[in-house]
C-alpha cells in the first residue's frame, strides 16, 4: 500500500476534492430550481405544466452542453473548459435573478445547462488524467459526492436563505459563488492542460449502430428519471397535492438524499460481486417498485418511508450503469458512449419525464405520474438480458 502510485493519489487527493467543489456548484446551480419551485409558481403566477417545461429546457441545454463539450474543450483545452463552465454558469445565474418574467427564466435555464454540460466530459477527463488507472474508481467515487451532496444541500440552502431573502437572491449568491470557484480555479486548480478531441462522424456511425448503446440510453433515462427526475417533482408534489408546507417538504427531500452518500459505494460493491447485469436488474426492480408507491401509499408517515428508500435505491443505478457503460463497443467509441449516452438520457429522464409527472399533476394527479413512472422502470428491468458487452467479466 506504500507504491509510488498510491502516494501519488494522496498527493492529488487536494485537487481531486476541488474538483468536487466546482461539480457540486455546477450541479447546485441546475436542481436549486427543484426546491425553489413552489415560491416560483407563486410568483410568476404559473401552473405545474409550466413548472415542469423548466426543467426539460436546463435538461435539453444540459444536452447540448454534453454533446459540443468536446468540441470546445478540443479548441480551449479541458482546463479552460471547466473554467468557462463556471463562468457561463454564474453569469447566467446573476442575469437569472433580475428576471420577474416566465421567459426570462427558460433562457436562463437552457444556459445554465448547456454551461453545466460543458464540465462532465472536461471534468472526467482532468480527474483521470490526475491519478493512475488502478485508483480512477476511488477518484471517481470521491467526485460523485458532488450530486449527492448537491440533492442534500439544495432544499436545506434554500430554505436557510429564504428565511432572510427572496429567490432572486438565491440565485445571485449561487452564481458569485459559481464565478469565485471559476477563478480560483484558474489561479491554483490543477491539471486539464491538453486538448480534448472532437466527435468524428464515422465514430459516431459505429457508436449509433450498436443496440446496446441504445438500451443503455434507456437505462440512463430510467435512471436519471428515478433520481433527478422524481427528485425535481416531489416538493412540488408534497405540497401541492399531500398538503405539506414547503420547508418541510423541502426538509424532507434533504433529509432523504442524506443515506445516498454511501449508496455509491455499496452499489460499486454489489457491481463487482454480481455483474453489472445482475445488479441493473435489481436497481431497475426495486426502484421501479419504489417509485410507484410514492404515488400510491397513503398517510405522512408511509410516504415519508417509502421517498427515504426510494431515493437509496434510485441512485443505485449510476455505479452499475456506467460500469455496463464502459463495456458497450469496441475501445474506439467507449469514451463517446458516455458522451452521448448522458446526454441522451438526461433529456429524457432530467427533462421528459418530470414534465410528464407536472403534466399529471397540471391533470390533477401528481400521483398518477409516479405510478406511471414506476411501472415503466419496473418492466425495464426486463430488458437487460438483451445488453450485448464487447468483454464479459
Amino acid at each position: 500500500m506504500n507504491s509510488s502510485h498510491e502516494t501519488s493519489f494522496r498527493s492529488q487527493i487536494g485537487s481531486i476534492f476541488f474538483l468536487v467543489g466546482i461539480f457540486s456548484l455546477n450541479f447546485l446551480s441546475r436542481i436549486v430550481f427543484s426546491p425553489l419551485m413552489p415560491v416560483i409558481e407563486e410568483e410568476l403566477n404559473i401552473g405545474h405544466k409550466e413548472a415542469g417545461s423548466l426543467f426539460f429546457l436546463v435538461s435539453f441545454g444540459y444536452c447540448i452542453g454534453l454533446i459540443s463539450s468536446g468540441f470546445v474543450s478540443s479548441w480551449l483545452s479541458h482546463r479552460k473548459t471547466i473554467i468557462l463552465s463556471s463562468l457561463v454558469i454564474g453569469l447566467t445565474l446573476l442575469a437569472g435573478g433580475f428576471s420577474s418574467s416566465l421567459w426570462g427564466i427558460r433562457i436562463s435555464l437552457f444556459i445554465i445547462g448547456m454551461g453545466a454540460g460543458f464540465y462532465l466530459p472536461s471534468g472526467m477527463a482532468t480527474l483521470t488524467a490526475l491519478v493512475h488507472p488502478r485508483h480512477w474508481g476511488k477518484a471517481i467515487a470521491i467526485h460523485e459526492l458532488a450530486p449527492n451532496l448537491g440533492f442534500i444541500f439544495a432544499p436545506l440552502m434554500v430554505e436557510f436563505l429564504l428565511g432572510w431573502f427572496n429567490w432572486h437572491s438565491v440565485l445571485f449568491l449561487l452564481g458569485v459563488a459559481s464565478i469565485v470557484m471559476g477563478l480560483v480555479f484558474h489561479l491554483k486548480g490543477k491539471g486539464g492542460n491538453f486538448l480534448g478531441e472532437a466527435p468524428r462522424i464515422k465514430t459516431v456511425q459505429t457508436l449509433f449502430r450498436e443496440y446496446s448503446f441504445w438500451l443503455m440510453v434507456l437505462f440512463f433515462s430510467f435512471g436519471i428519471g428515478t433520481s433527478f427526475g422524481a427528485y425535481s417533482m416531489i416538493p412540488l408534489f408534497l405540497v401541492s397535492e399531500r398538503g405539506m408546507d414547503r420547508p418541510w417538504a423541502n426538509t424532507v427531500l434533504a433529509l432523504s438524499r442524506i443515506l445516498t452518500l454511501g449508496t455509491s459505494i455499496l452499489s460499486g460493491w454489489v457491481t463487482d460481486r454480481l455483474g453489472s447485469r445482475k445488479t441493473l436488474r435489481a436497481v431497475f426492480l426495486t426502484s421501479g417498485l419504489a417509485t410507484g408507491l410514492i404515488g400510491l401509499v397513503q398517510g405522512e408517515g408511509w410516504i415519508l418511508l417509502i421517498i427515504f428508500v426510494q431515493s437509496v435505491l434510485a441512485t443505485s443505478f449510476f455505479p452499475a450503469g456506467f460500469a455496463a457503460l464502459s463495456r458497450i463497443g469496441p475501445g474506439s467509441i467507449k469514451n463517446l458512449s458516455i458522451s452521448f449516452t448522458i446526454p441522451i438520457g438526461f433529456l429524457i429522464g432530467g427533462g421528459a419525464i418530470p414534465a410528464g409527472i407536472a403534466l399529471f399533476g397540471e391533470k390533477g394527479s401528481f400521483s398518477s405520474g409516479f405510478i406511471a413512472l414506476g411501472g415503466v422502470v419496473f418492466l425495464g428491468s426486463f430488458l437487460v438480458q438483451y445488453l450485448k458487452f464487447s468483454e464479459e467479466a
